[in-house]
């Protein structure tokens, strides 16, 4: 997982947050090639290569699904939100702001904060793990939704008092020792996996003399497949293809790095990201996965994913550092920047209340682990809840002038909410969480399908709105939009009832409710119309 942002983002000089970044504020290709290698080799690289093991995914699978899906993400990067990013040199939040109007990007400010705040809560989790080995406290389980124990409580207290506490006052300091510290924790990771791969050489009596026998060590006793945990959903190549592909989805696809990368000299800068990758999204689930491998070989009854044990059992005082510093070092930033999201909606409140606020809530969100043990699941559905926008910018910048439409509506019609936007953002997020929920489509899957349908949307609908919005209320435009839609829908029924996927009492249920809805669009607008 990343919490991108450059560091100068933050600093005391110019941030070009109103403007395009100046050529004498670029950056070269080292400096985005440490960023990304360190802040995605972080606290939840610990939680996520566990998880894997838990979901019941076989060697092959995993080993051939990083690797794509790794690569999936850095061609993301560049292809989608590189060129865009070197050509505007603006903020994600400015870009969006030009398009989608002020109104529109202070609901997206809102959705980011809060997904910030619960990631955030996830890597107190982690931390409050290895606070847990040193005072023995009763920890959560891999199927645990709230605190088990008072002790539990108490650590997460305290190290999101600590955490938010710093995020307000000294994000630098902060960030300086990050930097400091991850060349110490990626050698961490590998000594992770190295000491956890001699462990089950040591249990396991066999002999390792090749990469075929090593392959088969591989297969047979850490990545062996087979039914999940309960509660965990089985996972196959596609699911963790997909899942690396879009776990940092609201970074390259999403345009979240749009911030990042217009520091950039050049676009292919953006290639970088493939240190990040590979580095903690592939060696550092690897060794994660392999020390909680290890852990089930001893005791099959043992499934909790708690990262302080795990790390202390492999490397001791060292490991439970490590614990510490890499849930430290990812909740600090993610706090402050959900703190500086918040802060855009209440802007006369100093952003040291907002952070120590936002902290508050993070601490909270710690308290209950399913946030952490149920990552995988969460950060799918962080990715899809941002996705639309990142589709949203990529049609309008790449393709709007060449069909005719207006790029940067809301600004040039002065419109404070781009109801094209919009309603593509909510259409999209409600049929993708419908299908998901009818077991259409499991989360990992549904947003591939989700951008797509979001750029279609959002032409269409850019289409009429462009064309009438100096006569049409957005009230209006809304209605008018979800009539055209409901007459979209009857189709869409009849296709799933002569699929199987829906009963006949249900088609008839959905058809009248369906049909219900155009009327009422239809005869509400020609009232209008007479009026």
């Amino acid at each position: 997982m990343s919490n991108t942002q450059t560091e100068q983002e933050h600093g005391g000089h110019n941030e070009y947050e109103r403007q395009p970044v100046p050529a004498k504020a670029l950056l070269g290709f080292k400096s985005f090639l440490g960023m990304y290698a360190g802040e995605h080799c972080a606290g939840t690289e610990l939680m996520i290569g566990p998880l894997f093991v838990a979901a019941g995914v076989g060697a092959s699978d995993l080993i051939w699904g990083l690797l794509l899906g790794n690569a999936l993400a850095v061609i993301s990067w560049m292809l989608l939100c590189g060129p865009i990013a070197t050509r505007t040199r603006l903020t994600l939040y400015n870009q969006l702001e030009k398009i989608c109007g002020f109104k529109l990007v202070t609901l997206y400010n809102v959705a980011n904060g809060v997904m910030f705040c619960f990631l955030a809560g996830a890597m107190i989790t982690v931390s409050a793990t290895a606070i847990g080995v040193w005072f023995d406290i009763k920890m959560p389980g891999l199927n645990d939704i709230y605190p088990n124990s008072a002790g539990w409580v108490f650590a997460v207290l305290a190290v999101g008092a600590v955490i938010s506490i710093v995020a307000a006052f000294g994000y630098h300091t902060v960030a300086k020792f990050a930097n400091l510290s991850a060349p110490w924790m990626v050698l961490v990771f590998v000594a992770f996996g190295l000491i956890g791969l001699k462990q089950f050489i040591d249990i396991s009596d066999k002999e390792i003399n090749s990469v075929g026998s090593l392959w088969n060590l591989a297969k047979t006793e850490i990545w062996k497949g087979g039914d999940p945990q309960p509660g965990m959903a089985k996972f196959t190549f596609w699911h963790v293809t997909f899942f690396a592909w879009f776990c940092n989805m609201a970074m390259h696809i999403g345009m979240s790095d749009l911030s990042v990368l217009r520091y950039a000299k050049k676009s292919w800068y953006a290639i970088a990201a493939g240190a990040g990758m590979y580095i903690g999204h592939f060696m550092a689930w690897i060794s994660a996965s392999i020390l909680y491998a290890y852990q089930l070989r001893l005791d099959p009854a043992n499934t909790d994913v708690l990262p302080g044990p795990l790390a202390y059992k492999a490397a001791g005082f060292a490991g439970i550092l490590c614990v510490i510093i890499a849930g430290w070092t990812t909740a600090n930033p993610t706090i402050y920047r959900a703190g500086l999201a918040f802060q855009a909606i209440m802007p006369k409140k100093s952003r040291f209340a907002v952070t120590l606020f936002t902290g508050a809530i993070a601490t909270i969100a710690g308290m209950f682990p399913a946030f952490a043990m149920k990552l995988l699941g969460f950060v799918s559905l962080y990715g899809l809840l941002l996705m639309p926008m990142g589709a949203i910018i990529f049609v309008d910048f790449w393709y709007f002038k060449k069909i005719g439409l207006q790029p940067n509506f809301a600004e040039l019609a002065k419109k404070s909410f781009n109801w094209a936007a919009g309603l593509s953002w909510f259409i999209t997020l409600g049929i993708s969480w419908f299908a998901v929920q009818q077991g259409y489509i499991q989360i990992y899957f549904v947003s591939l399908p989700g951008w797509f349908l979001t750029a279609f949307l959002y032409i269409m609908l850019s289409r009429i709105y462009q064309k009438q919005f100096k006569i049409e209320s957005p009230l209006h435009f809304a209605i008018g939009s979800i009539g055209r839609l409901a007459l979209i829908a009857l189709v869409v029924i009849g296709v799933m009832y002569s699929q199987g996927n829906i009963e006949l009492a249900q088609t008839k249920t959905y058809m009248t409710i369906i049909t219900l809805i155009w009327f009422g669009c239809a005869g509400f607008n020609m009232i209008k119309e007479k009026k």
